[in-house]
């Protein structure tokens, strides 16, 4: 056998698997969003397993919060990017993967960035981003690995798959055309036991190498549910073409942010609304002023912002202020309104 092949010797064992099937990884293409709770586990089997090529985007830099579920990391990694460690770390775990950080995937860069893959995998916990890969990944006729947890319960589904005569298996859109994401908790406030992260992104993984090996049966036109606190799963039939016509990008990611140092500035001056949307237990831990509603909070208490004026948001990421904005510009068309580029890590680099 050839040498580069040995390690994979027991996935090659596998019945209709063999040397054929792991020539087909080797040759793939796979982007993961996301090298969180899901994209950690995802990114290392898919490594694991001789994914030729795997390309990590993820503008979020690791935090001690991080690590209970973030698998990839340990606390020398705090305040890293996550894409460009994950790349780092999974080099060593098999050096014969070509591996490509990304920064960030925005609404200029998704289709040029996904055009260059076989197969995307959704490990985001934004939902702008979520409805962007989905967007890009129809018009650039790739499918799309979903997965989701909060709590204790999780979701997989793989969208977008051409059907035998040409049409495509339904999309996140077909199941969600819309969702107000400011009345969904992430794991932040809402809390994520460590495991469901691992149970949901080896499922994840799995749907991947079924897609590229053409192994078995994909979850198309079907929805996963798993439950870790009673160990059960169900499989919901979402069915087998999409209903929707999606024609162009609808320009889901591009929140209106200001940097740490602009947002000093206008402090300064008073020239801006600063509004606070973490929990309470991060706000009592450290805050730089302003209104504190939490984001699950934020949608009963659209009467404390003033339309007239400049408002920023903030968070410990950029995550949660970026849905602030999603939220309240929907109510308020007409208002400025800012999400806190890097959240509070960078507002505390800036000032260290």
């Amino acid at each position: 056998m050839n040498a580069d092949l040995l390690r994979y010797t027991c996935q090659m064992a596998l019945p209709g698997f063999g040397e054929g099937a792991q020539l087909l990884l080797k040759h793939a293409k796979v982007l993961i969003v996301g090298v969180g709770g899901l994209g950690c586990p995802v990114a290392q089997y898919l490594t694991a397993a001789g994914v030729g090529t795997i390309g990590l985007a993820d503008f979020d830099n690791v935090t001690v919060g991080n690590l209970h579920r973030q698998i990839l990391f340990g606390p020398a990694d705090i305040g890293e990017n996550k894409a460009k460690v994950a790349c780092e770390h999974l080099h060593k775990q098999n050096p014969a993967v070509l591996l490509m950080p990304y920064a960030r995937i925005t609404d200029e860069n998704a289709l040029d960035i996904i055009e260059q893959y076989d197969i995307v995998v959704d490990c985001t916990d934004n939902f702008g981003t979520r409805y962007l890969l989905n967007d890009a990944c129809v018009l650039s006729g790739k499918p799309l690995v979903y997965g989701a947890i909060y709590q204790f319960e999780g979701q997989v589904a793989v969208w977008n798959v051409e059907n035998s005569d040409g049409s495509r298996s339904p999309n996140y859109r077909d199941l969600y055309p819309r969702v107000n994401a400011a009345q969904i908790p992430n794991c932040t406030e809402g809390g994520v036991i460590p495991t469901l992260a691992g149970v949901i992104g080896c499922l994840q993984a799995n749907e991947v190498l079924k897609y590229i090996t053409n192994t078995g049966e994909l979850l198309k036109g079907k929805v996963l549910l798993f439950d870790a606190l009673v160990m059960q799963s169900r499989v919901i039939k979402t069915g087998t073409v999409t209903t929707t016509a999606i024609t162009a990008l609808q320009g889901t990611c591009a929140t209106p942010v200001m940097t740490a140092g602009a947002l000093k500035a206008a402090l300064i001056n008073n020239e801006i609304d600063l509004i606070d949307v973490r929990t309470a237990e991060e706000r009592n831990a450290f805050d730089i002023g302003g209104k504190h509603i939490p984001l699950h909070e934020l949608a009963e208490n659209l009467h404390q912002i003033n339309p007239d004026a400049k408002t920023v948001f903030y968070c410990a990421s950029g995550k949660r202020s970026g849905d602030a904005v999603e939220l309240v510009k929907r109510k308020m068309p007409d208002a400025e309104l800012y999400s806190l580029e890097g959240g509070m890590k960078e507002w505390l680099d800036m000032n260290a």
